[in-house]
């Protein structure tokens, strides 16, 4: 599978974001501590260049923080990145923000020259409740599903600090099949856009790996099959999400599952881990390679068949041409000869 959602107003979001960058101190990009690289959006970084970016790791109660930490410490040494593990519900990170983005614009911040700072990020990350928390009074729109800011908000938060809001976007093409699942396990795309029971059967495959206690724990499993559909099953019959005759409703499973994993009900945890990430994004190039070679291999052998063609139809030509000469020939000598 490969999520690809990339509503319309989301394209319009691109372009907005692009023209006002310029005009721009500082990135404020809210991430999902649970998927602190998924949720990043590529896009912005090359839409950034050097702006500096302060990532918030919001949800940090949702997350595993020793493998948080790891992330951590992979942006540390990077002159235009500062990273936090964040949470909008906790008023002392929020009231960290200011000093954070100073430490980053130390030659701005005044009244006459205050810190515009944009708040980005993609969909369902917590922006909204970020800006909210910010500026002390509900300004933006906050709901459970993503994509719900569609328009650009600029506001003062103090008189040496500015922020402007943006839409969630996701980005055309997410490369990465793994990534796609990851997105679609937290939530980040509408689960329109999903097939409910093939995304929980991935995030069941990745708890029974990463974090088989936690799951054994919830669901009090005995036994647990390594067969990842046996065990939503179990799941679903454990939580009542039975069709009449007891059979289990394996879309109610993966619903009361992927609630479970959106909650934090099963416990705190991380998807990724650097490591994990440079080797998926080697497999997406070397995919992108391979697939490349067979395309420039397709144009090589398709050469001789176009040649081939121009051959023949250069023949063919030829011949229509010496025929047309011979014809012209021949009635050229029988009016001589009716002369």
């Amino acid at each position: 599978m490969s999520v690809q959602w990339y509503p319309g107003h989301m394209n319009k979001a691109r372009r907005e974001i692009e023209d006002v960058m310029t005009q721009v101190d500082i990135v404020i990009e809210v991430l999902d501590a649970r998927i602190p690289d998924s949720s990043q959006n590529p896009m912005l970084n090359t839409l950034r260049g050097e702006v500096p970016v302060l990532r918030l790791l919001n949800k940090k109660d949702l997350a595993d923080r020793e493998r948080l930490d790891l992330w951590l410490t992979h942006w540390q040494g990077n002159a235009t990145i500062m990273a936090h593990p964040f949470s909008t519900l906790d008023k002392a990170d929020v009231a960290k923000i200011s000093q954070w983005v100073s430490q980053m614009v130390p030659h701005r911040g005044s009244a006459e020259k205050p810190i515009r700072a944009m708040i980005a990020g993609i969909p369902n990350v917590g922006k909204s409740s970020l800006m909210n928390a910010l500026l002390g009074k509900r300004v933006a729109k906050v709901g459970n599903e993503p994509a719900v800011t569609k328009s650009q908000q600029k506001l003062k938060v103090t008189n040496g600090f500015q922020i402007l809001d943006t839409p969630g976007i996701l980005w055309p093409k997410i490369e990465n099949p793994d990534a796609s699942y990851r997105l679609a396990v937290t939530g980040a795309v509408r689960d329109t856009a999903i097939d409910y029971e093939d995304v929980a059967l991935v995030g069941l495959k990745f708890f029974m790996t990463d974090y088989t206690d936690a799951l054994v724990s919830r669901y009090k499993l005995k036994n647990m099959s390594t067969d990842a559909y046996d065990v939503l099953k179990v799941i679903g019959s454990k939580r009542g999400a039975l069709r009449s005759g007891g059979k289990v409703d394996m879309h109610k499973s993966a619903e009361v599952f992927l609630s479970d994993v959106r909650t934090g009900a099963i416990g705190p945890y991380v998807m990724e881990t650097p490591e994990m990430i440079a080797h998926e994004e080697r497999l997406v190039e070397e995919a992108k390679a391979k697939k490349e070679a067979a395309r420039l291999a397709r144009l090589a052998a398709a050469v001789p068949q176009r040649q081939q063609a121009s051959n023949l139809a250069y023949r063919q030509a030829q011949k229509n041409k010496a025929d047309s000469d011979t014809l012209d020939a021949s009635e050229i000598e029988n009016t001589d000869n009716k002369q």
